[in-house]
């Protein structure tokens, strides 16, 4: 690293640390702009500027257009950008909600349907109550918050959606039919992810004996659903009403409890995944969107969705080595849904000089999920940035599970972008989108490795 990007990193930390922590800054004294958001179009010249921005803190989003990355901040944010050398535009100005640090109490929905958490627990209830053979519920751990005696926590719900037969929806590495996983809204501000899981849990129970696809595969795979990985974060988010606050990160306020409104509580759960934890694309700043924790798994959403996986997958990568292989025939597929960058992006996420040994066959597969969404493919950092700690990287690197992260967003220009998009847009768009990517995903649960597009190599 030169001295230049040394001296930014530095500078950036120091200028972001006297926008958050200072006095003026505090939860209790907004500072002056506090109440307007705003997006800054910021052109970079080398890969290393975006870690300048991450490691400062910035809110660096999920989002790039050829050498501009996108960063979401106050009208402050210009002069401390500008400081560290770069040439932000705005382009987007937008009133901050005020978050609720309790449990909202906004019923089912918010922002015109978005289900709460309360309204997707009750909706993963009625599934299972109204198809008791094809959809069972399971609790797999517990919030930030509720492990601490809050009256706001949460249990930690996923859904298994199977034609039942014996044995299966078992917590067993084994199982006789193959497994897809799905998960939504690790970013919690990202409600549109939630909303998809739902929709695939909602297909695959409604159309089992109406459509031939449909039914053969839930006859012949598990398919395994967490709608909301970060629910804690979904409250913050669904505190705001139909002004969504934009909260991507856990409650965890036990790390910078001071933020204020510029900054944001919580540890990032997409950097705290104990693989490759601590790397690029993260952030030391409590009050930093990619705030990577004290430690890898330091939270208790990140080791209850790990204890998941493992009790739903063997561990059939055994080497240690980034170039080692997953076994050609091992089963399984994880897609992990972000927004909203229009991008499918496979491992490593860490970095994109770095390959995995099965890079033929996930760039394969996911070049073929790319095509049925209109979405480009490949490795984070070879499309948007290089980001350490995430969730696919580890199930690829401790299970050898083929593994993607779907980042979705409007590709089209249909007025759908943004963390909170109108709601209508979830049938209109969104929905029929996706649901061929996540179909032929399942479908090739079985051998993902094996299939015609990745056994060509």
């Amino acid at each position: 690293m030169s001295r230049r990007q040394l001296a930014l990193m530095a500078a950036a930390g120091l200028v972001l640390a006297a926008a958050v922590l200072t006095p003026a800054a505090t939860a209790d004294t907004p500072a002056p702009h506090a109440d307007i958001l705003v997006t800054y179009r910021v052109p970079i010249r080398h890969a290393q500027d975006a870690q300048t921005l991450i490691a400062a803190g910035y809110d660096v989003l999920e989002r790039r257009e050829g050498n501009d990355l996108f960063v979401l901040g106050d009208p402050t944010t210009a002069d401390s950008l500008r400081h560290i050398g770069f040439s932000p535009t705005a382009v987007r100005t937008q009133p901050r909600p005020t978050p609720n640090t309790a449990r909202p109490a906004v019923g089912d929905t918010y922002h015109g349907g978005y289900r709460t958490v309360d309204g997707n627990y009750a909706h993963l209830d009625q599934v299972a109550a109204q198809h008791p053979d094809l959809a069972t519920v399971v609790t797999y751990g517990q919030s930030w918050r509720k492990k601490q005696d809050s009256a706001g926590g949460r249990d930690l719900k996923a859904v298994c959606v199977t034609k039942l037969r014996p044995g299966d929806c078992a917590l067993v590495p084994n199982a006789d039919k193959p497994r897809f996983f799905l998960m939504g809204q690790i970013h919690a501000r990202e409600i549109t992810t939630g909303e998809v899981a739902l929709r695939w849990i909602d297909e695959l129970t409604t159309q089992y004996g109406k459509d031939a696809d449909i039914t053969k595969l839930m006859d012949t795979t598990e398919m395994w659903v967490v709608p909301i990985a970060n629910p804690d974060g979904v409250d913050i988010v669904a505190s705001g009403g139909d002004n969504p606050v934009l909260h991507r990160k856990n409650a965890n306020d036990s790390h910078g409890a001071t933020c204020g409104r510029r900054g944001q509580i919580g540890i990032d759960l997409n950097r705290n995944s104990g693989t490759h934890w601590g790397g690029l694309g993260t952030s030391r700043q409590p009050c930093g969107q990619e705030y990577l924790g004290p430690a890898a798994d330091s939270e208790p959403e990140t080791t209850a969705l790990e204890g998941l996986f493992r009790q739903l997958y063997p561990a059939v990568r055994t080497g240690t080595e980034n170039g080692d292989p997953a076994p050609a025939d091992a089963r399984g597929m994880m897609i992990t849904l972000h927004g909203d960058a229009n991008l499918v992006l496979l491992p490593w996420g860490f970095d994109h000089t770095a390959h995995t040994g099965s890079d033929f066959a996930l760039r394969a597969l996911a070049s073929e999920l790319g095509s049925l969404t209109g979405y480009k493919s490949g490795q984070a950092g070879e499309l948007l940035y290089d980001a350490s700690g995430g969730t696919d990287d580890w199930t690829f690197d401790k299970l050898g599970l083929a593994s993607f992260t779907i980042e979705v967003g409007d590709s089209d220009g249909r007025g759908c972008d943004g963390f909170a998009p109108p709601y209508s847009c979830q049938d209109s768009y969104f929905w029929p989108k996706m649901k061929p990517a996540l179909l032929y995903a399942a479908q090739h649960a079985a051998a993902p490795y094996q299939t015609t597009v990745a056994a060509k190599g």
